[in-house]
């Protein structure tokens, strides 16, 4: 048994709650431990980096206090979310790099009865440990339903794979670990250029024509390249493409109807776990007519996801030039 210390992450409580469910589903036949980190908090996302850099890393570093307190015996800290993990990575990178800075987010921490030792713990994606260390062969083992015949894009996102400080990926902007994991599954996978470009982030909150761009080009490239689903490994991207698929058709007046499923999802499929333990049904767009061209029958879209409320943010989207907000969700 493998064991390591568990960020979750706080959409995995909600909006991702399929990832989480589907990656508890992989990680017994892995023979994977997870040891969820007592009293975690946000990290913060991408806004607070912004504003003020003390506070905002006193609030990631504080996770990682936690977890080299509750470490016992494991050095490994792993989040699903790209952001999550891309903040955890950077707090202690900066905090080794920079002992001054190192000293002062501890001083911070101090308030609170907490230090962390800056370099004690590798943080590291769900992906990055399925692929570098579980391993592939590991992985094809306990592929009892290959997803042969079914055409997936790898999508990345931008946060993963740069920077890299582990070096743990082939190339920053044309990665080909996440093509290989599938590819074990017995997917199709489809060569993505696209699988590092931006999904937009929050730009859906404080500027929609960007943000239904950003998700237009990577659903349209999926689209026209064949694909029967995207597989994504961050909750923030599989949020803007799946519960914004409907907006940004409105406001551009296409039909799109790409499903974007968590990659531990395709896993779990390919693992014989049951659909209803994998979170299918949670996600926007269904991905019912995808998969039972493979045979597997999962349940539809839940008819209360057809209207994404969105983050807990106002929104701008009064002025769209095309459409209304209600019609865009359609």
């Amino acid at each position: 048994m493998s064991e390591y210390i568990f960020y979750p992450g706080c959409s995995i409580e909600s909006s991702a709650k399929a990832y989480y469910e589907s990656t508890m589903a992989i990680c017994k036949p892995l023979g994977i431990a997870l040891k969820e980190i007592d009293d975690w908090n946000c990290c913060g996302a991408t806004e607070y980096l912004s504003l003020n850099l003390t506070p905002a890393y006193a609030l990631i570093g504080r996770n990682l206090a936690l977890a080299e307190k509750q470490a016992n015996g494991s050095q490994t800290v792993v989040a699903p979310c790209s952001a999550c993990y891309l903040n955890l990575a950077k707090a202690d990178h900066y905090m080794y790099e920079d002992k001054a800075f190192g000293e002062k987010i501890n001083e911070a921490l101090s308030a609170g009865g907490l230090h962390y030792t800056p370099g004690k713990l590798a943080v590291r994606h769900l992906l990055d440990v399925l692929v570098n260390e579980i391993g592939l062969d590991k992985i094809r083992a306990q592929v009892s339903k290959p997803l042969a015949g079914l055409r997936v894009v790898p999508y990345l996102g931008c946060m993963l794979p740069r920077p890299d400080y582990g070096e743990r990926y082939s190339d920053s902007e044309h990665p080909l670990e996440f093509d290989e994991l599938l590819q074990a599954l017995g997917a199709e996978v489809i060569d993505f250029p696209l699988k590092t470009a931006c999904c937009g982030g929050h730009m859906t909150q404080i500027g929609p024509d960007t943000a239904f761009e950003l998700i237009r080009r990577l659903i349209a490239a999926a689209s026209e390249s064949g694909a029967d689903v995207i597989a994504t490994v961050c909750p923030m991207c599989q949020m803007n493409l799946d519960a914004f698929q409907g907006q940004m058709n409105g406001y551009f007046h296409t039909h799109y109807k790409m499903p974007v499923l968590f990659f531990t999802q395709l896993m779990g499929i390919a693992f014989g776990e049951k659909p209803e333990k994998l979170g299918f049904g949670q996600e926007f767009v269904s991905a019912r007519q995808a998969l039972k061209r493979i045979g597997v029958e999962v349940p539809e879209a839940a008819p209360a996801a057809k209207k994404p409320a969105g983050l807990p943010m106002p929104s701008p989207l009064q002025k769209k030039p095309i459409g209304t907000t209600e019609e865009a969700s359609q």
